[in-house]
């Protein structure tokens, strides 16, 4: 009889998709500890199995949080960076991509009146209001199309100058190209400091809902490095669609990478925009190999309970 899975803190919303992953797997007790209650309502969960404790981080990639580490048997980060001291210590594993849902039921039940005891009213409210804005986790099966259609939008970030310039040039290529049908662009700041993109800004801002939902139709989904070189949250969501993603190099580590044109598709400079663009709407074949490839992987390695069982299963043999 397999071990119970023990959350010992209560972790934001960062976190859900690994709680529906523990949940749909093995039976979930919440077993709070006080010497972990200062990460409650934050981007980790500490959990125990089988009398070992294992940390998920899912913050951006500003280095391990050491008195979880020194706690840990493993240490598991979303973002664990191939150039970061802090991600290269012993105990510290790489997680494969994934995204917020809405657990909101599952939430409430495993956490209950400890969520009215432990949080203060305004982030409580926090949680439940943007996990209602996430989508509840379906693996989407085959969502495949080929058309025309490209969606791309997002805001602009005040310290990573190099994606806004990929993404702003990606916005351009999409626009000048007489094949593609473009919706999107750069969401105006509400400083009104738009660092010079004008021209790339869309008016309408989207829902997550609706913006999943734009997602499925594209032709090309672009994934790029966000805040600090952290992999996106719409990067798992992409392959779930059954998208072709089109990918920057990743600035961190992953337990498997996905294979170059057969799962993703690399490229290196954003002057190869436009060629792929063009190979995307001209090969079909290619472009289908590519995207059913990435919900193969997704399927293989990203689901909430694929990764619950990679993140049991390491823990287990750690001596």
């Amino acid at each position: 009889m397999q071990a119970n899975i023990e959350i010992l803190n209560i972790p934001n919303f960062y976190s859900s998709y690994y709680l529906l992953g523990f949940y749909r797997t093995h039976k979930l007790v919440y077993k709070p500890e006080l010497k972990f209650e200062k990460f409650n309502n934050r981007g980790f969960i500490v959990f125990r199995y089988g009398g070992k404790i294992g940390v998920i981080d899912n913050h951006d990639p500003v280095g391990v949080n050491q008195e979880l580490y020194d706690y840990a048997d493993l240490y598991f980060a979303t973002n664990k960076l191939l150039d970061q001291n802090s991600y290269n210590q012993k105990k510290v594993r790489p997680l494969f991509p994934h995204y917020p849902v809405n657990i909101i039921p599952l939430y409430l039940r495993l956490f209950g009146f400890d969520l009215i005891r432990k949080l203060t009213p305004k982030d409580l409210a926090r949680e439940i209001y943007v996990m209602r804005s996430r989508p509840v986790y379906t693996n989407e099966g085959d969502r495949y199309q080929h058309g025309n259609y490209v969606f791309f939008s997002g805001s602009t970030w005040k310290k990573e100058p190099w994606a806004n310039q990929i993404r702003a040039e990606f916005i351009r290529a999409c626009k000048q190209h007489p094949g593609i049908e473009f919706e999107g662009g750069f969401i105006p700041r509400s400083d009104g400091n738009n660092f010079g993109y004008d021209e790339e800004l869309n008016k309408v801002k989207y829902p997550p809902k609706k913006f999943s939902e734009l997602s499925a139709k594209s032709l090309v989904s672009l994934n790029n490095p966000a805040v600090l070189g952290a992999v996106s949250w719409r990067l798992a969501e992409y392959w779930n669609f059954s998208a072709f993603v089109l990918s920057f190099p990743f600035a961190i580590d992953l337990p498997v990478l996905p294979e170059d044109k057969e799962q993703i598709h690399f490229i290196s400079d954003s002057i190869e925009y436009t060629t792929v663009l063009n190979k995307a709407l001209e090969n079909p074949d290619y472009h289908k190999k590519v995207s059913l490839g990435g919900k193969a992987y997704f399927d293989q390695f990203c689901t909430p309970e694929a990764q619950a069982k990679y993140v049991i299963e390491l823990l287990s043999k750690e001596v």
